[in-house]
């Protein structure tokens, strides 16, 4: 198998703009205003005089020509970064769909041909701001408190679900949570459900489908709070399949990505079991 590097450094689009409401296309769009404003003041100048009579400055043409060509540059460096975010974007997605299949090939009655399309990283517009992955147990225990309004029975199913966990029936659970992010996509409790499906499944001895489920807990929101054990469980999972060379390059990206969190100290722990190069 190809060595599953998802590049995810970059995937937080937002996080290339001056504030993390902007976006790379809304910065693009403001130094496009700003060439046109330039170009106006330019044009007035020249057109009144002021250039050839001193008004603005003695080296106010050369002053203006310097600020011009920044401004090219910038517009430049843009247009850069943003064919490199999206060869990156196409590359993760590409590489996700693969694990998606390899792990679909290794679970009984799943039928690769049949697996949904994997939707374009970093596409979720709805995800929030990143939760230091050290406090992700507390941000996911209080998520139906602080978060957006919950359907009618979405709370109820989804503690349903973790109440048939907790009794020790793991396929029981692993169905429910499967039927809860079905019924409720979008539900600001996806990411935790898959997750808890993961572990369920993996308590149930199916790492394959286990892995696939961590490997949906993360992709689907990579800066969420179960992010970090999500892709830490998925780099176990993969060495516990025997596939190591992916197993050390998934566990490798927890140590890059969360590093400073006991999620990454336990990847590095596991690297070392699997004896990581």
């Amino acid at each position: 198998m190809r060595a599953l590097v998802f590049a995810l450094a970059l995937l937080p689009l937002p996080a290339l703009a001056q504030d993390k409401a902007q976006t790379l296309a809304d910065v693009k769009t403001e130094l496009g205003q700003l060439q046109a404003d330039f170009n106006a003041l330019k044009a007035e100048l020249v057109t009144t005089g002021a250039m050839q009579s001193g008004a603005a400055g003695g080296d106010a043409l050369q002053r203006l020509d310097a600020i011009e060509a920044a401004l090219t540059r910038l517009t430049s460096k843009s247009e850069e970064i943003e064919l490199k975010v999206n060869r990156v974007a196409s590359d993760g997605t590409a590489r996700i769909a693969d694990m998606e299949y390899r792990i679909c090939e290794q679970t009984e009655g799943c039928d690769p041909g049949n697996l949904p399309a994997t939707p374009p990283l970093g596409s979720d517009t709805t995800a929030g701001a990143a939760v230091p992955a050290a406090a992700a147990p507390a941000a996911a225990a209080t998520a139906a408190d602080t978060g957006p309004e919950l359907a009618i029975g979405e709370k109820s199913d989804f503690d349903r679900a973790k109440a048939v966990l907790g009794q020790g029936d793991f396929r029981g659970a692993a169905d429910l949570f499967k039927t809860f992010t079905e019924s409720y996509p979008g539900s600001p409790l996806t990411q935790e459900a898959q997750y808890s499906r993961g572990e369920a499944l993996r308590q149930a001895g199916d790492i394959a489908e286990a892995s696939r489920a961590y490997l949906d807990a993360f992709s689907g929101k990579p800066d969420g709070p179960f992010a970090p054990q999500a892709l830490l469980k998925l780099g176990q999972g993969l060495g516990d399949l025997g596939q190591k060379q992916d197993a050390c390059v998934t566990l490798g990206e927890v140590v890059n990505r969360f590093m400073g969190t006991t999620s990454a100290t336990e990847a590095q722990v596991s690297m070392q079991g699997l004896a990581c190069q």
